[in-house]
């Protein structure tokens, strides 16, 4: 047989199974990656909010991550939520470390529900530390808008934002569109070009995990061998149909549809 590809999810734990950890791994199952995984925190978490947030200590999240590389290895990897400071030291540490490469960090700020998820001092540590590790960086608007410091208003704003962020050291960015009125437009850029990645618009409240589905789903490419921009465009299309097909689960925001290549 040939060797299956690998991906490794440094995140935390949605009890719901709609995001966090639990996406990312039915991202990668479903386009057949092999995921593992490194849980940074534990949510106690629906489709309605967030009730409670347990952060691990950074010592077991490295354990986490030193057992997965050590044994299996990770062709790409990707970031969610890191709650505080310390976890993002200490995963930084171990990314260059262990030499890893194809780094999609997802900086994962606040939940679908508007609940917080990231200790607001931590912020200047994702910009400094984890960043300049990163493949790409995924941010969506209100996120963009707090590792640049300036406010996300039309295009310009959109490409100065993505400028900043590239010079803080990642290779490229995707500043997701989902938070504008109209058509969903992503902004991709390589630190050469800009990549408008255009969708429809789905009216729907099937829309829980839709960013760490994304992120996930480039590392998952990524992982099989993909070029850059041509992960991203293939997760553009993933994430749009997993909203299309999106059903109801909860009385709140209910999940995107991971699986729907394969449920019939």
């Amino acid at each position: 047989m040939k060797p299956i590809r690998k991906a490794l999810t440094i995140a935390g734990s949605d009890s719901g199974a709609g995001a966090g950890i639990q996406a990312d791994l039915k991202t990668f199952a479903a386009l057949g990656v092999y995921g593992t995984s490194a849980l940074t925190a534990i949510t106690a978490q629906n489709t309605v909010g967030v009730t409670a947030i347990l952060a691990l200590s950074p010592k077991m999240v490295a354990a986490q991550i030193d057992a997965v590389i050590t044994d299996i290895g990770a062709h790409a990897l990707k970031t969610g939520m890191l709650a505080n400071v310390a976890i993002i030291e200490i995963v930084a540490q171990k990314i260059q470390e262990h030499r890893l490469r194809n780094l999609v960090v997802d900086p994962v700020m606040v939940a679908t529900s508007g609940d917080l998820l990231i200790k607001k001092n931590a912020v200047a540590a994702l910009r400094s530390r984890l960043i300049p590790l990163a493949t790409v960086v995924t941010p969506n608007i209100p996120e963009a808008e707090q590792l640049t410091g300036m406010p996300l208003q039309n295009s310009i704003d959109f490409e100065e934002a993505a400028r900043r962020i590239v010079a803080l050291g990642a290779r490229s960015v995707v500043i997701k569109g989902g938070h504008r009125s109209g058509p969903a437009i992503d902004l991709f850029y390589d630190g050469k070009k800009f990549t408008e990645l255009h969708a429809p618009r789905i009216r729907t409240r099937h829309t829980h995990g839709t960013g760490c589905t994304f992120s996930a789903a480039i590392a998952a490419h990524l992982a099989k061998g993909e070029k850059l921009e041509n992960a991203v465009a293939l997760a553009k299309k993933f994430i749009t149909q997993a909203i299309r097909s999106g059903f109801a689960v909860g009385s709140g925001h209910s999940p995107v549809h991971h699986f729907y290549q394969l449920w019939k």
